[in-house]
């Protein structure tokens, strides 16, 4: 989608994982409050019903950008677009993300690798091509969306829960590099939240799923705004989310582990 006269006084925010769930609610944050937009997702025709809604609801500039983050080549791919198009992205989110479920000894391997490509890997890689350039400018944001799972281990979807727990160290790490840059870092960190992340990990019968815990994709964005705006480097929305975080850190790492499993596991209700 070309550019209106007007995107070269608006900033632009490139969000991966925008065709649905959180990916998306942050893209209609971000055009609510007139920044243009490069979405990029698997999904093209998703990603072109959205971008038009949101440019016609908010009168700004949305590009979409096909790609499949677990493809190693992908990051460049993508940074070589948006550069030949002449985008200076001021705020990079790294939204797109799956997990898996089950043991890890009868998980499927090749989903795992893919799940760590496009979860940590391309996030890493987008990170690293786009901060050069905010760092260059004197200014820029960097979202990248973790979870709650960031906090400790997780059985039954145990590399889930470990490439969250990296994206919330790579990001906490280099919020404190690029101090008194112009540019932050935030890592925004739901809960359980209500999107078609647990149809594809198959986690929708889970105790965690079914728990008062979920919260709306809206509400999760709202929040994630908010932070990245305020420069805060961890994000966490939902105040029992907040508690349940402050309250893993207190706990012996063993016992949390076993909740953990346990609010993992399936209700069997259907």
């Amino acid at each position: 989608m070309a550019a209106d006269a007007g995107a070269a006084r608006r900033p632009t925010a490139l969000i991966t994982g925008a065709s649905g769930g959180i990916g998306a609610a942050l893209a209609r944050e971000f055009a609510a409050h007139g920044y243009d937009l490069v979405l990029v997702a698997r999904r093209q025709d998703r990603l072109v019903t959205i971008a038009r809604a949101l440019a016609g609801a908010y009168g700004i500039a949305a590009r979409v950008i096909e790609a499949d983050l677990a493809r190693p080549q992908a990051p460049d791919e993508i940074y070589q677009q948006v550069e030949a198009q002449g985008v200076a992205v001021e705020v990079l989110v790294n939204n797109a993300g799956f997990g898996t479920y089950g043991p890890f000894a009868e998980t499927d391997l090749r989903a795992e690798l893919e799940m760590l490509q496009v979860n940590v890997v391309a996030l890493t890689h987008l990170t690293k091509l786009f901060l050069r350039d905010m760092l260059a400018r004197g200014h820029g944001k960097v979202l990248n969306v973790a979870s709650t799972a960031a906090f400790q281990p997780g059985p039954l979807a145990a590399v889930y829960y470990a490439t969250k727990a990296y994206v919330l160290s790579l990001s906490e790490a280099l919020a404190n590099e690029v101090q008194g840059t112009g540019v932050t870092v935030t890592a925004l960190c739901p809960g359980p939240t209500a999107t078609g992340f647990q149809r594809r990990a198959r986690m929708e019968d889970t105790r965690l799923m079914r728990s008062p815990l979920v919260m709306d994709a809206a509400a999760v964005a709202r929040v994630g705004y908010r932070a990245l705006m305020a420069g805060e480097t961890v994000a966490i929305p939902g105040w029992t989310n907040r508690a349940l975080t402050a309250a893993v850190r207190l706990m012996p790492r063993r016992l949390v582990t076993r909740i953990v499993r346990q609010v993992s596991e399936r209700t069997h209700a259907r």
